[in-house]
């Protein structure tokens, strides 16, 4: 059976499900990427100038290509990365964030991936309009009250880093089944969540292929599906 979902809208945004599937840029500020492509990637003398000119160098090229979200981050989440300070985490996407919102055209979507509300706030401020959450609403207590207020679509990610697992599907889905719970007793829309099993964050190489092959499954949640895969 198909499962039909209503599009979600928000601000001049639109997004429909199941007519195509959309895709999503990462742009990485960091010197520590999982995928070796962070902006910051080795080197530390690169001016803050030079980092705003080649991510958006980067996301106008992505433009002509067919991606219609670009998420930026500015703290690697890779296993054993070193988690950044507030100020840091600020200084590394505001300044992107402001300059991809003046460059690109209006219906790009920008967003923000960061589990802390303050960030995410001002990454609002600044020109986000989407909320990428790696603990999906888990991390931070002030993070759904903020989503609600700026009526702004998340993404919940399941993170199994620390949990308990017996077998992936149903506890990533039961995960996610939480956090959209959580979302919706504090006020956010029911058509502004899209889940995310979380490929790599505390699974194993065979729990990831079992996600990829059962992810039909998640569907029971009722609501879209983003797949990050990265290249793990």
């Amino acid at each position: 059976m198909v499962l039909s979902l209503s599009p979600t809208i928000w601000g001049n945004h639109r997004l429909d499900w199941g007519r195509w599937t959309h895709v999503m840029g990462i742009i990485n500020v960091t010197p520590d990427s999982f995928s070796g492509d962070g902006l910051l990637e080795n080197t530390d003398r690169r001016s803050r100038d030079e980092v705003i000119h080649d991510a958006v160098t980067l996301a106008l090229q992505w433009v002509n290509e067919g991606p219609v979200i670009v998420d930026v981050g500015g703290e690697s989440t890779r296993p054993g990365a070193s988690t950044l300070s507030l100020e840091q985490e600020l200084g590394r996407v505001i300044p992107v964030i402001r300059a991809l919102s003046s460059a690109l055209p209006a219906e790009i979507i920008i967003s923000i991936d960061t589990y802390k509300a303050q960030v995410a706030r001002q990454a609002l401020d600044a020109g986000a309009s989407l909320v990428n959450d790696i603990w999906a609403l888990r991390a931070d207590p002030l993070m759904a009250a903020l989503v609600s207020e700026r009526r702004v679509p998340i993404i919940l990610m399941a993170n199994m880093r620390g949990y308990q697992k017996h077998e992936i599907v149903s506890d990533v889905t039961r995960f996610l089944a939480g956090s959209i719970d959580l979302a919706l007793s504090t006020g956010i829309p029911w058509d502004h969540l899209i889940v995310d099993p979380g490929i790599g964050f505390g699974t194993t190489p065979v729990e990831n292929l079992t996600l990829l092959r059962r992810l039909g499954e998640l569907r029971a949640l009722g609501r879209p599906i983003l797949l990050g895969t990265s290249r793990k």
